[in-house]
């Protein structure tokens, strides 16, 4: 069962997350942050991960400690979910179209954390929510969960489909990369044996 349960408590937040991989998309999401909470039902919803997230954070300050710690758990728990990785295809992208963007990404779940994020947001905001917490969550993701990660903006100009088309290409590849290739099922997609 490729499922995980990751707990975070700290000063500024307590997160309690839990994914199945081999899930539909169904999720249950509150953090305090609306539009997070849309971004990340769009993951789920569009990797076909089951995520549920419970997030509690400093919003009095900010959103900055609930995304990004967000992003922490879930890359915790995407690897632990993973194992070892056996059977995996371990490669995916996406290049995903929302009317006036196009939003391409590209992963290997190597266990090397490595992210290139090149959007430029034409706005600082969506509503209340800092555009710069995007890239938050994905270097939080990519660096806990082993993710080499590319994203990037081949065109868009408005902000809220940017944003929502980087999260849904970032699952559409996930979803890729994390199916079970059934011509390779019993085996570590690397020459080394291991990732």
């Amino acid at each position: 069962m490729r499922k995980a349960d990751i707990t975070r408590s700290t000063s500024e937040t307590e997160i309690s997350l839990s994914i199945d991989l081999d899930g539909t998309g169904r999720y249950d999401i509150q953090t305090g942050v609306g539009f997070f909470d849309h971004m990340l039902e769009q993951l789920a919803r569009h990797s076909l991960i089951d995520m549920t997230v419970r997030a509690k954070g400093d919003l009095h300050i900010d959103d900055h400690h609930t995304v990004e710690d967000t992003g922490i758990a879930l890359g915790q728990a995407l690897a632990r979910a993973m194992g070892d990785k056996r059977g995996i295809r371990r490669y995916g992208a996406c290049l995903l179209p929302m009317d006036d963007t196009l939003v391409r990404a590209a992963l290997d779940l190597s266990g090397r954390p490595y992210l290139v994020f090149d959007i430029g947001f034409p706005g600082a905001k969506i509503g209340s929510f800092d555009t710069e917490l995007v890239r938050e969550f994905f270097q939080a993701l990519s660096t806990h969960g082993g993710i080499t990660l590319h994203i990037d903006a081949i065109r868009g100009l408005n902000n809220h489909h940017l944003a929502e088309a980087a999260f849904k290409a970032v699952a559409r590849a996930l979803r890729d990369a994390l199916e079970v290739d059934p011509r390779k099922a019993d085996a570590v997609p690397s020459t080394k044996g291991t990732l």
